[in-house]
């Protein structure tokens, strides 16, 4: 794999994770090799050893102040960070997009469409103010949103939407850590070329 010197990664934990979630870990490990920086980062009621998450407006300033920091430290502008995460962190990352953050692309890793049971309550207000490379790695079988029905939500997204579909894979995509790292590493390498790879 080529060095990639011209993006960063900043990746966000599900709600009742931290920076140190396995499918994180893992996609730092395979962009590591090709000279992409990764920074995981905790929320703040995670580093005040809270187990309820803080309401949105700080976990969306919080994914701010992380995505600056990035970018003050690798030297590269706001819009060549790829952000994203698991569940929640992904989604405080699109928000923080929609918002005006500005970013080179999405990684959206088990995207929380709706609550389990509840597709009456889609999280999606905010998709036709992205209009940036978005990447969904979801399972089949994630309760949270149905393959179907996360198709049909991400077609309000302005950007170029890649998804990749893990057979068989709940919300959690425990032991598909490596599948979820190669797709993202296949992602980031054709935004940082220019080029998403579908």
């Amino acid at each position: 794999m080529a060095a990639i010197d011209t993006a960063a990664v900043l990746l966000a934990p599900g709600a009742s994770a931290s920076r140190d979630q396995s499918a994180l870990v893992a996609i730092e490990a395979a962009l590591v090799p090709a000279g992409v920086p990764v920074e995981r980062m905790d929320f703040p009621y995670r580093k005040a050893g809270r187990k309820a998450p803080d309401k949105e407006p700080a976990l969306v300033e919080a994914v701010r102040s992380e995505a600056a920091a990035l970018s003050g430290r690798t030297g590269l502008a706001p819009d060549r960070l790829v952000l994203g995460g698991r569940s929640m962190g992904g989604r405080m990352c699109s928000i923080a997009v929609a918002q005006g953050l500005p970013a080179l692309a999405l990684v959206l890793v088990s995207y929380p469409l709706h609550p389990p049971g509840r597709p009456d309550r889609l999280r999606t207000d905010h998709f036709p103010r992205l209009a940036l490379p978005c990447l969904f790695v979801s399972g089949t079988r994630d309760t949270f949103g149905t393959v179907q029905e996360l198709e049909a939500a991400t077609g309000a997204i302005l950007g170029a939407v890649t998804h990749v579909w893990i057979d068989g894979g709940d919300h959690g995509l425990r032991r598909h850590d490596g599948v979820v790292a190669a797709a993202v590493r296949e992602f980031v390498e054709g935004v940082a070329e220019g080029s998403p790879r579908g």
